[in-house]
């Protein structure tokens, strides 16, 4: 396809990925019945940062890029805050939250970064 880019080869991309297969690991150990609640919001919102990323490098223009790399980043800002929710009412031990949010805040900076370099074209 004429423009299109890689998505695979976006480190960031990558990232979001195993980021997503991390949460699936992480709720599948939660309680049995935020299965349909908490469990299935971070998987749906884990697993669209990687994907909007992807759909968006199927875009022909920058502009349209940076509009999913959007959705990306406001993905990830949604799974921050569902952990966040987790971690608060005691689903997930402190060392894993942490583990879990240094790595979303890293795919965020990538997202932001990338946003600004292809606005900058």
């Amino acid at each position: 396809m004429p423009g299109a880019r890689n998505f695979r080869e976006y480190s960031v991309w990558k990232e979001a990925v195993g980021f997503a297969t991390c949460v699936y690991e992480v709720t599948g150990k939660l309680p049995w019945f935020e299965k349909k609640g908490l469990c299935d919001q971070l998987q749906r919102a884990s697993v669209s940062i990687g994907s909007n990323i992807a759909e968006g490098a199927a875009r022909t223009s920058d502009a349209e890029f940076a509009h999913f790399l959007e959705f990306a980043l406001g993905s990830a800002f949604e799974v921050e805050t569902q952990l966040t929710i987790a971690n608060n009412v005691g689903y997930l031990d402190e060392n894993l939250y942490k583990e879990l949010y240094d790595k979303l805040i890293s795919i965020e900076k990538q997202i932001n970064g990338l946003i600004t370099t292809i606005r900058k074209k």
